[in-house]
């Protein structure tokens, strides 16, 4: 009865409204995510669960989006004493043409860098990797994953 009262409550006083089914949805969900977690030892993709609920992975993402509480735009995401970084800044506006053609020349201009530089970028950038990683993963120095990078990005920065 407890429980019923506390999940009662819990639905009943969230800023959005979701649907119950879909809240149900979301703590199966999020229920059937622990367990694997504690099973696996590893994070379950959303295919895992979706499997387990037997029900479409689109419904599994959209059930355990609508139970997460909305966040305001001035929320700040970081801060290092004088600068602040709200949510608001990390929102970008697609409804302009430039942004498509932004994208073909910088497809464009990485297509032009070599093997080398395409690999360094991607295990920097994409794979987050530091430059010593880089290094060691490739076979050369840090400081010629340094100069490499950097006549890479002078590249695609001349061609955009």
């Amino acid at each position: 009865m407890i429980i019923g009262e506390i999940r009662r409550y819990l639905r009943d006083n969230s800023a959005v409204r979701v649907s119950r089914s879909m809240r149900d949805t979301a703590y199966r969900a999020m229920q059937i995510k622990e367990q694997l977690t504690a099973k696996n030892n590893r994070e379950p993709t959303v295919e895992e669960i979706a499997e387990i609920m037997d029900t479409p992975k689109e419904n599994v993402v959209l059930a355990l989006e609508a139970v997460v509480e909305p966040v305001s735009l001035y929320e700040p995401v970081f801060s290092d004493g004088n600068d602040t970084v709200y949510v608001m800044d990390q929102i970008g506006d697609n409804s302009d043409d430039s942004s498509w053609l932004e994208e073909l020349a910088m497809k464009e201009a990485i297509a032009r860098l070599s093997d080398r530089e395409k690999r360094i970028l991607t295990l920097r950038f994409f794979r987050g990797k530091t430059q010593m990683e880089t290094a060691a993963e490739i076979g050369i120095s840090q400081a010629q994953v340094s100069r490499i990078e950097k006549g890479a990005l002078d590249s695609i920065k001349k061609s955009i």
